[in-house]
Parts: C-alpha cells; sequence; structure tokens
C-alpha cells in the first residue's frame, strides 16, 4: 500500500517537471510542446489527487484524529496538502471557456504552479529518511526550472537587445555611405539615406 502510494506522488512528480518544462524546451532549444503542455497538467493533477486519496483511505482510513497526529507529527505532509489544494482552481480552470472568461487573471492564477513545485519539491525531498539518485535528479531539475523562470524576464531583454538592428555604416573612396534599416530611419527620423561627398577644392 505505500509503496503504491509513493509511485503515485512520484508519477505527480515527474508529470509535474515535464508540465513545467515545455516553456524552457520552446525558447531554449525550439521544441514546440505547448500542445501537451493542458494535459500533462491535469495528468498531474490526477495522480497528486489520487495519491491523495491512498493516504487518506488507504493510509488513514478517513480518521480525522489519525490524519491531524500525522500532520503535526510530519509536517511535510502540510507541504503535500498544500500542493494539492492549490492544483485544484488550476485543473478546474484548464479549459477554453476559463481562458476566454477570466482573461488575464488566467495567467495570474497558473501561476501558482511555482508556488506548486517549491510545495511539491519540499514534501517529495522530505518524506524520505535519505534521498535516492532519483530524488536528487527531480530535485535538481525542478530547481533549474525555477531558477530559468526567475530569470526569465532578463533573458528576453537581453535577447531583444542583442537582436535590435544597428546601422551599416560603408567606407568607400572619396566618400562615406551610411545604410540604415527602415525601422532605423523610423526610429531616429533621420529621413532618407543621403550620400555624403567630401567637399571639393577649387580646380
Amino acid at each position: 500500500m505505500k509503496t503504491f502510494e509513493l509511485y503515485l506522488g512520484l508519477c505527480a512528480v515527474r508529470l509535474l517537471i515535464l508540465a513545467l518544462a515545455v516553456s524552457p524546451l520552446r525558447e531554449i532549444f525550439g521544441i514546440k510542446l505547448i500542445r501537451y503542455r493542458r494535459a500533462l497538467g491535469l495528468l498531474c493533477f490526477y495522480y497528486a489527487l489520487m495519491h491523495f486519496l491512498t493516504y487518506l483511505v488507504l493510509d488513514q482510513r478517513l480518521m480525522l484524529s489519525a490524519i491531524l497526529a500525522d500532520v503535526s507529527k510530519r509536517p511535510f505532509t502540510m507541504l503535500g496538502a498544500a500542493a494539492f489544494v492549490l492544483l485544484v482552481p488550476l485543473a478546474l480552470t484548464s479549459n477554453t471557456f476559463s481562458i476566454r472568461r477570466l482573461g488575464k487573471a488566467w495567467v495570474r492564477l497558473h501561476r501558482l504552479i511555482y508556488v506548486i513545485a517549491i510545495c511539491g519539491a519540499l514534501h517529495f525531498a522530505l518524506a524520505t529518511k535519505v534521498l535516492t539518485d532519483e530524488q536528487y535528479l527531480y530535485l535538481t531539475l525542478i530547481a533549474l526550472l525555477l531558477a530559468h523562470r526567475l530569470l526569465r524576464p532578463y533573458l528576453k531583454r537581453s535577447r531583444v537587445r542583442s537582436a535590435a538592428p544597428r546601422p551599416n555604416i560603408a567606407t568607400g573612396g572619396g566618400a562615406a555611405i551610411v545604410r540604415l534599416t527602415a525601422d532605423d530611419r523610423r526610429s531616429a527620423r533621420c529621413g532618407p539615406l543621403r550620400r555624403v561627398q567630401r567637399p571639393r577644392g577649387p580646380r
């Protein structure tokens, strides 16, 4: 029973990592898996739900006193419960109707996935006395994905700056020709291109 409960939780962690990795894979490596992100998130919720129900029904036998005693004795249980509770509104709003209805609020709501990742990672790490190599791998991946989310605005700004067009100045014999793109002309309001000739002396 305990093995089955741990297996369900492990599957939820794996699916959470895959859902978080969709955006970095697209932005860094150009791998487009955005169409699968909703399915991955919902599968993560279903496995987390089964993990939670297994704990309540098979492990604690729906005894409230036993559940409260376990939470006070092992605080990581509270972290797991918090991650599951936060997953519920995300699962309920993972549909096209909710996206249109909530608008920008939907984006803010689904940023809770990063809080869920932190709670889930702590729950996953504290659930066993000794961490295995697989647990270290998953915790490292979650840490890297969260770090990418924190650095994402700075990475975007740096890419925009590096991709900004620059004037191409070419010099030739007796004349300096400045070539600017159409965007440069509009932004700098420099008007049409001009060929600048060096002043000639009297003949």
